[in-house]
């Protein structure tokens, strides 16, 4: 998988990335099986969970780079 950004979506990630699952479940997302959350991108799930965007693409990031 690329570079990820804030506007990539959630399902994509899971699917090239499943180790990624945990970092969407540390901001709450617990839903990850649910379609609708899968469909949207990062910058959306942070804002309904209150979270930075900008820090769960560096951890991405940072998990796909190892």
């Amino acid at each position: 998988m690329t570079e990820v950004t804030k506007e990539t979506i959630i399902g994509d990630i899971l699917d090239e990335c499943p180790q990624a699952a945990p970092l969407f479940l540390e901001i709450g997302m617990h839903c990850l099986g649910c379609p609708a959350s899968r469909g949207e991108s990062i910058e959306q799930a942070c804002m309904v969970h209150g979270t930075d965007a900008d820090e769960l693409v560096e951890k991405i990031n940072t998990l796909i780079g190892e």
